[in-house]
């Protein structure tokens, strides 16, 4: 079981250029809000957070975040990453309170991708990550598809999916269907290309 913790400072210098300044000395901007407190402004090393979130599982996984001694858990709202470096430039991240309900993006994982391949389709992923609703305790490392009976030509939608106990697919919950996966056949098949060319 790994160990998700954060380590943050409170901030009281607001604004663009304190967040440009926070930058520069490698400390990130974030913000905690949710629950019945008010919203904090935080720091923290870039370093760090960085570290945490090189594991995919910390993006949906409850953290404890320690903002100056003071311990709460909370999950990943919003990470804003640079264009084209892709550091990250700022995190929201919303309190987690027993009981109560929160929406989380899952990662995906596709597994038994061979099987239509060797059908003779190609994989195209549509979603790589899903938003669920559940309690904290519920809330998934990821979410499970299995392409071992996909057929060329297939669909899988959010429907097609088991979601684990407790835990409910925001869209799905909205009446939107979404397309996680199709298999369809290559676009132009290796014999037909080489016909052409004689």
């Amino acid at each position: 079981m790994t160990d998700f913790t954060l380590n943050a400072q409170a901030r009281t210098d607001l604004g663009k250029g304190a967040s440009r300044r926070l930058r520069h000395a490698l400390n990130i901007p974030a913000v905690v809000y949710g629950g019945d407190k008010p919203a904090e402004s935080l720091t923290i090393v870039a370093k760090e957070i960085a570290k945490l979130f090189e594991n995919e599982a910390a993006y949906s996984h409850v953290i404890e975040l320690n903002v100056d001694g003071t311990k709460q858990n909370v999950i990943v709202k919003a990470m804003q990453r640079h264009p084209a470096k892709q550091f990250i430039m700022h995190a929201d991240f919303v309190r987690v309170v027993a009981g109560q309900k929160l929406t989380a993006k899952v990662p995906v994982h596709f597994i038994n991708e061979e099987a239509p391949v060797k059908k003779g389709g190609e994989i195209s992923h549509v979603l790589n990550e899903i938003e669920v609703s559940c309690e904290a305790k519920d809330l998934p490392e990821f979410i499970e598809v299995d392409l071992a009976n996909a057929e060329v030509g297939a669909i899988i939608h959010l429907s097609d999916l088991k979601a684990p106990k407790g835990v409910e697919f925001v869209a799905l919950a909205h009446g939107d269907d979404k397309a996680v996966a199709n298999v369809h056949a290559p676009r132009v098949a290796p014999e037909a290309a080489e016909g052409a060319a004689e």
